[in-house]
């Protein structure tokens, strides 16, 4: 664990971190990323730490890849790299600076770790989990396999290494249709989301899927008569559902897609109104880039994602976070032996 007392007082030295209207006047250009979401007066606490943060970078020689469900001032103010779980996987591999750091969930770090074992890798929060990864072990990958001796098992990118290391193949939301359709067997097991496998079934209805009992917190949340009961109210508005909704979700929606898809497909169908059944900050963040289309709805937010915040941010990009994060974090979870099995 991070002595964050210590770090945020190292920062303080050496930043002027209280609020300030002539800082936030002079970031102007960052807040424009993010005014319709982000009040005035929120900016103007905010633009301390990005103006620290953007300099820390630079001074560590550092990238931050952040995850679509973060807030708008971390995925606007200081993220480098944006995108879905796939998207920042395979920008993690072009990245050439020292040090990553990783504002998503701790998955997705020891991902980019495992893809750039000589480089730091860093997560402000090692406490920013994942439902879904806490809900299988190497276990009960071993489980699924004695039930089902020589089936290919798919697992999803929401799992720690470990688990991606006892499996065959991984997959993301935006390629699971396709990786199970590539598997010769005519049945493929599919951890752990259960929603996303039961989903992908009605995709790839030529191959039997058995599923591990895993869900996600936000998505599960969401039922198909809240769904009918808001287009029954707003019938203009276009109902856009993340796969890991459960299958009555996303048969009620007009498209179902990672939050990549989402945004491809906003961007190509240009509608009025869109309301996105996933996590609350994706509207937020996409929202600048298509001004004329209104996000109205309700959404569900990920606790975990949100421990990881803008204060935060900084801490991995000090010397002494950087010393830490590789003492307790992922830097040293990701050189064990099941990570490259």
């Amino acid at each position: 664990m991070l002595d964050q007392i210590a770090l945020r007082t190292e920062l303080a030295d050496h930043y002027d971190l209280s609020p300030s209207l002539a800082l936030a006047e002079a970031t102007a250009d960052i807040y424009a990323r993010m005014d319709r979401v982000v009040s005035p007066p929120d900016w103007a606490v905010f633009a301390p730490y990005v103006t620290a943060i953007n300099r820390l970078k630079k001074e560590r020689n550092a990238v931050i890849l952040a995850h679509n469900y973060m807030t708008p001032e971390i995925y606007h103010g200081i993220a480098d790299v944006v995108g879905d779980s796939l998207q920042l996987a395979i920008e993690a591999t072009k990245v050439e600076t020292d040090v990553i750091v990783q504002c998503g969930v701790h998955f997705m770090t020891e991902t980019s770790k495992i893809l750039n074992p000589a480089k730091t890798v860093l997560i402000p929060d090692m406490e920013a989990g994942c439902s879904l990864a806490e809900s299988i072990t190497t276990e009960g990958i071993a489980e699924m396999r004695a039930k089902h001796p020589g089936t290919p098992v798919v697992t999803y990118v929401n799992t720690t290494a470990e688990v991606k290391a006892a499996s065959d193949i991984c997959c993301t939301s935006s390629n699971a249709a396709q990786i199970v359709a590539a598997q010769e067997s005519d049945t493929v097991i599919m951890t752990p989301d259960k929603y996303l496998a039961q989903n992908i079934a009605r995709q790839v209805p030529e191959k039997r899927i058995v599923w591990w009992d895993g869900s996600c917190i936000v998505h599960e949340r969401f039922t198909a008569r809240d769904l009918r009961d808001f287009r029954s109210h707003n019938p203009d508005t276009w109902i856009i559902a993340h796969p890991e909704c459960p299958p009555d979700v996303v048969a009620e929606a007009d498209f179902s897609g990672s939050t990549s898809g989402i945004i491809d497909y906003i961007k190509r169908e240009k509608p009025g109104k869109a309301m996105l059944v996933t996590e609350c900050s994706m509207a937020s963040n996409i929202s600048d880039n298509l001004p004329d289309v209104e996000f109205v709805g309700s959404c569900n937010m990920c606790p975990y994602m949100k421990m990881i915040t803008l204060e935060m941010g900084w801490m991995p990009l000090s010397p002494d976070g950087i010393a830490m994060c590789q003492a307790c974090g992922v830097e040293s979870q990701a050189e064990g032996e099941g990570i490259h099995g």
